[in-house]
């Protein structure tokens, strides 16, 4: 075992990271030691569990990362620090919102980083299983998939290779309630993504435009599945799916208002929180869930 210690810049509340991670049953989380197992993807189906355990303070944030050995270690670090946002400073972030309609929000929920999925191919796998599904089945359907076509270590699930999800039959995932359409959805991903059709790591490169174009044109994937990839995929800052039935809900609720807000007035309030909307979206969430 390899151990590194890793101080940032506060505020950051890893706390509230374990919470909202938890929600995942999939999630290996200890929220009474203050830690998550990563599943780290190597190629050929291999991966690495990595161990992830706050030792500071939402002011003062400090970490233990715990390693299996030191084979591509910069690598390794590299990926856990931008899956868990480490490179971001919230500090500037924090002090935006407190000078707009959002600030009791981003005082209650103080120190919320972005954390992207663990997985890109994972991430979209997700996205489209939980599409219109409330949220409990969505857990559950992803859950059925993961156990059954996925692979477990020290007890943390991996998520089928985009090889083995492209072999997958319809008939197999009907069998786990899937619709026709979202087995059709997986499978095709899976197919795409295994034969380089689509580059995952290529597209990461390019504008969120481009990507959002490029992944729309994949039978499945919707303008919200694409802005989820790219908000929690990439961790890309300024994103703000004003289609998502969670944000209208919080925004609803925030201006106290008898109906949904139309896309004018979504676009009015959210003008302020430029740079920031992606900041501005995950802590809606928060505040109604």
């Amino acid at each position: 075992m390899i151990t590194r210690n890793v101080r940032i810049e506060g505020p950051y509340n890893f706390d509230m990271v374990l919470d909202r991670l938890s929600l995942d049953p999939l999630n290996a989380v200890d929220q009474a030691d203050r830690s998550v197992k990563v599943p780290y993807y190597l190629p050929h189906g291999n991966g690495e569990v990595i161990r992830v355990q706050a030792t500071g303070t939402t002011e003062e944030p400090q970490f233990t990362v715990t390693f299996e050995n030191d084979e591509h270690l910069e690598e390794k670090y590299s990926r856990i620090a931008q899956i868990f946002q480490w490179h971001i400073g919230l500090h500037d972030v924090h002090e935006h919102f407190l000078q707009t309609e959002l600030k009791p929000i981003f005082e209650e929920h103080l120190g919320t980083p972005i954390i992207l999925e663990f997985d890109p191919f994972a991430s979209i796998v997700k996205s489209i299983i939980h599409q219109q599904l409330n949220l409990k089945f969505a857990f559950t359907l992803t859950h059925r998939f993961v156990t059954t076509y996925g692979w477990h270590k020290e007890g943390v699930w991996f998520y089928p290779s985009p090889e083995k999800t492209a072999r997958i039959t319809v008939e197999e995932l009907r069998e786990l309630q899937f619709s026709q359409r979202k087995a059709e959805y997986v499978i095709g991903l899976g197919q795409k993504v295994a034969s380089s059709e689509l580059n995952l790591e290529t597209l990461a490169n390019e504008t969120d435009e481009i990507i959002i174009k490029e992944l729309t044109k994949i039978r499945g994937i919707g303008p919200w599945t694409a802005q989820s990839y790219l908000l929690f995929g990439l961790g890309r800052p300024n994103l703000f799916p004003m289609a998502d039935i969670g944000i209208q809900n919080a925004l609803k609720r925030l201006y106290k208002m008898d109906r949904k807000p139309t896309q004018e007035e979504l676009e009015q309030f959210s003008s302020p929180w430029h740079p920031y909307l992606s900041y501005a979206s995950l802590y809606l969430w928060r505040s109604i869930e």
